[in-house]
């Protein structure tokens, strides 16, 4: 797993060498192992390299092809580069290392742009064609790894992280208040924006090119979920089986160290078990556990650790949030608020003093239907459909404004129920699931704010995948939605940032190409059955693993908000929230923050998803928003 970076020199004279190292040095964490530069008149490029394949400096980048017309630079893996590089030797293919980087030169010369049809796992790359003088830039198909541009005024420059393009003369830091809404309702920046107005993201499944006649950017890859498979029961479970211990395997392949995230739950615990049962070796295993009991999920680790006889590693966070906060914020150089990011680094720290490489069960509940929020939709979707639509649309909502100045729980649960009923199953769908509500924004948000998003809504982020969709069914088109918005926008930027911050690579198979496109073409029956979620899922592993790891209440990889905002980060949250002059206060009316605050320190309202969302926010102003606070 590496970094890369770079700029185009086509329009704007961007930089020299050191320039390059400065970026490449930005993000060294993601590659500590060594660096490289290459540098024309039109392009540089700047790598950062985490060794996991062919540790000799044959494996180092920036990589050429055999007539150095191609220059790369390469961040993730290629899961079936050995089967690729076979078959190109036999056309006559010589290749000086055994990198997966060079089967990506081997295929581009043979296939240009198309090899990304080749390609099965997580990447981002920079490929400079010095014939055809482009520059060619692509991302994997659901996003596990970033890729970040700068483009204004002829100028353009790439990066695994904002941060390496900040290293570049005069970037603009303007912020998109569009994104900002977007972050509080979502806890992420759904691509392609970013937070700064002239950064963006390159979306997943796509792919750029950028020469002197500008740049050009094409999808080459979705998830369709059109056709349904007519396939018995049993025989798609033995045939789920067999992909996912095939895509297990094939993420096995490392000259380095290598083990895996347990966490307890259904996905990682198959994982686990399909690594154990096709390793000489015992399997070393990681868990995070929490002081609080409902929050801890070890001792079910322990379960599956025991059966499969792992090398098993735990640690437990409870006196390390406050003195760690802000160095594990500082990895996000755009907000970013899923709480699990906590939990997330610790694991990944832990992993990194025993492997260079952990497998993870990623992905599980958005391709298998595994949320309890899938659960709640399916409830609403039965009353929407039972409650005639007149009703919905005239009735719900005047009786919901009744309910929504209550602070009983019931009250405001209820409130939010016919909230949801009231729409259309996407919008109710992103209604259920938004981070904050209308109200709650339109309260906190300045009115001159108010004024220039009058006509924007972050809905149209979940209501837009959702039309995208060719799903049969609502939960169909629910899961492609997640995928192409939660999954990629939250799930994996956590763990890529968090498991880089380490120095440690994370692979997911039940998030390969092969394991999502035979989940797509499932019937919705088999994933959500009866109540029962993952159920396919659980049936593939239930020849692996106890029922008391399958049918256990899902607990999810959760910390304890509430509690830390009135006692272990109580504090630091003070501070930054209600004392900073700029951020919250640049968009907020910091009396309703206050009254926020008040509100959840009295324990009669937990606002703890809403206070640590505005904790990032500021956490991550006051290092990147404005030159001067990130210098200082």
């Amino acid at each position: 797993m590496c970094g890369i970076a770079g700029f185009s020199q086509f329009n704007h004279v961007e930089g020299d060498i050191d320039t390059l190292k400065q970026m490449g040095l930005a993000i060294k964490h993601r590659g500590p192992d060594a660096g490289g530069e290459y540098l024309d008149q039109h392009v540089g490029l700047a790598h950062r390299r985490l060794a996991i394949l062919d540790l000799t400096e044959a494996g180092n980048q920036p990589m050429f092809s055999a007539d150095e017309q191609l220059v790369i630079v390469f961040n993730g893996e290629i899961y079936n580069f050995l089967e690729h590089r076979e078959a190109l030797e036999k056309d006559g293919y010589q290749f000086k290392s055994h990198s997966d980087t060079e089967v990506i030169l081997a295929l581009y010369q043979r296939d240009g742009v198309d090899c990304l049809q080749h390609l099965n796992g997580m990447f981002a790359f920079a490929l400079w064609d010095k014939t055809k003088q482009q520059l060619f830039i692509a991302r994997d198909r659901l996003g596990k790894k970033p890729l970040y541009y700068y483009e204004q005024n002829g100028r353009f420059a790439f990066g695994s992280e904002i941060k390496a393009l900040l290293e570049l003369d005069d970037i603009p830091r303007d912020i998109r208040l569009d994104a900002v809404y977007d972050f509080f309702a979502y806890q992420y920046i759904p691509d392609p924006k970013s937070i700064f107005q002239h950064i963006h993201k390159l979306p997943p499944a796509h792919y750029m090119t950028v020469s002197a006649a500008g740049i050009d950017i094409r999808k080459y890859w979705d998830l369709s979920m059109a056709t349904t498979s007519q396939a018995s029961a049993t025989a798609l479970t033995d045939e789920l089986v067999d992909i996912l211990t095939d895509c297990t395997k094939r993420r096995m392949i490392s000259d380095v160290p290598l083990g895996a995230f347990l966490s307890g739950g259904v996905d990682s615990s198959g994982v686990v078990a399909l690594m154990a049962n096709n390793s000489d070796s015992p399997v070393k295993t990681c868990s995070i556990g929490f002081d609080e009991k409902k929050f801890n999920e070890t001792e079910f680790a322990q379960i599956v650790a025991k059966q499969y006889q792992t090398e098993h590693h735990e640690f437990t966070v409870h006196q390390n949030v406050k003195d760690n906060l802000e160095h594990i914020v500082s990895y996000f150089d755009e907000p970013f608020a899923d709480p699990s990011l906590v939990p997330t680094y610790f694991v990944s720290e832990l992993a990194r003093q025993q492997v260079t490489v952990a497998i993870a069960g990623d992905g599980g509940d958005e391709v298998f239907a595994g949320y309890e929020k899938y659960s709640v939709d399916a409830v609403e979707n039965k009353l929407r459909n039972a409650v005639p639509r007149f009703i919905r649309k005239n009735l719900f909502p005047p009786l919901a404004s009744l309910l929504s100045h209550s602070s009983w729980n019931v009250c405001r649960r209820g409130k939010s129920l016919l909230t949801s009923l009231s729409a259309e199953p996407d919008m109710g769908f992103y209604m259920s699931n938004a981070q904050i509500e209308d109200r709650q924004w339109n309260a906190l948000l300045k009115p001159e704010h108010q004024a220039t998003l009058a006509n924007y809504h972050p809905s149209t982020i979940t209501t837009d995948a959702y039309q995208q969709a060719d799903g049969p069914d609502h939960l169909a088109k629910i899961l492609y939605t997640d995928m192409k918005t939660y999954l990629t926008g939250g799930i994996l930027v956590k763990v890529d940032r968090m498991s880089m911050a380490n120095s440690l690579e994370v692979r997911a198979p039940i998030l390969d190409k092969e394991t999502i496109e035979f989940a797509a073409k499932l019937p919705s029956d088999l994933k959500f059955h009866e109540g029962d979620k993952k159920h396919i899922l659980k049936n593939a592993f239930k020849r692996f693993l106890p029922d008391d790891i399958l049918y256990r209440k899902k607990m999810g990889f959760s910390v304890p908000l509430a509690s830390w905002f009135r006692g272990e980060i109580k504090e630091l949250a003070e501070h930054y929230i209600l004392r900073s002059e700029q951020g919250l206060a640049t968009y907020f009316d910091m009396d309703e923050v206050r009254k926020i605050w008040f509100q959840h320190q009295s324990e009669r309202y937990d606002h703890g998803a809403l206070l640590w969302s505005m904790l990032m926010f500021q956490m991550w102003w006051h290092k990147y928003a404005q030159p001067e606070s990130a210098e200082a």
